[in-house]
């Protein structure tokens, strides 16, 4: 007997599984269909009966992936035809993450629906590796932006940002990093304090900490690639290992 339909979005935080809320936990523990993402941690379906479907919707380099619209229509078609389905989704699924796209095609089906928010990337992983979003005296505010539009540019917000003094967190932008880099310098904010974050919260996480005038080197080196979050802003000058870092580049630079 088929349950009334329902889908339940769920935000699975930023990559270590016990980042995910109790109440999303409870809720994959129901499931008879869990559609997953790429940045979702695999161990997450544990939680999953294991008589439950599982689908695999998210997006790698090199492999198909299914469209957005295709998504919103594999998850109504799920719950029509099983019941209870869980879109579980990387970070939180309101922060750049489609879900209200999925939420709202639902809807047109009168589907019930429910969201169950997660630890946005761009908040944990800056706290994970000691970077506070706002401190007394050095940031009264801080932006998300995504790194890449719809157009393959880079957002029109970062132009507005770079004028500010709040902490800038880019998600989906290691690609554009050299852009990036390039709208600060033209700004005269190349000593201005920079991260790299890949894999954040997990075993395979790593780091590159430095300023704009050094940071693009410093991720060539590191082999630093997506998925990463990028923040920056004085901040990131708290982290324990910039100082080391900024000292020995401005001893090249008195040379």
């Amino acid at each position: 007997m088929v349950l009334e339909p329902k889908i339940t979005l769920i935000g699975a935080g930023p990559g270590d599984a016990e980042l995910i809320s109790i109440k999303g936990a409870k809720a994959l523990a129901k499931a008879e269909v869990v559609l997953y993402d790429a940045l979702v941690n695999e161990a997450l379906l544990e939680m999953v009966p294991e008589n439950a479907i599982k689908i695999f919707v998210g997006k790698r380099a090199g492999q198909h992936s299914l469209k957005q619209e295709e998504i919103n229509q594999l998850l109504v078609d799920s719950a029509l035809r099983y019941g209870y389905v869980v879109r579980l989704k990387g970070g939180d699924p309101f922060v750049f993450g489609r879900g209200y796209e999925e939420i709202d095609f639902a809807h047109s089906y009168n589907i019930q629906t429910e969201v169950i928010p997660g630890i946005s990337s761009s908040i944990s992983v800056p706290a994970l590796q000691g970077i506070p979003l706002t401190h007394r005296g050095l940031s009264e505010s801080f932006w998300v932006i995504t790194g890449t539009k719809a157009n393959g540019e880079i957002s029109n917000d970062l132009q507005a940002a770079v004028k500010t003094k709040a902490t800038v967190v880019i998600l989906m932008g290691v690609n554009k990093i050299k852009e990036i880099v390039a709208v600060y310098k033209s700004n005269g904010l190349g000593r201005l304090p920079i991260a790299i974050i890949q894999n954040g919260s997990t075993p395979q996480e790593k780091a590159a900490i430095g300023v704009m005038n050094t940071i693009v080197e410093q991720i060539e080196e590191k082999k630093i690639a997506a998925p990463a979050v990028i923040v920056i802003g004085e901040v990131v000058s708290l982290h324990p290992l910039f100082q080391p870092i900024v000292a020995s580049y401005e001893f090249v630079d008195a040379e």
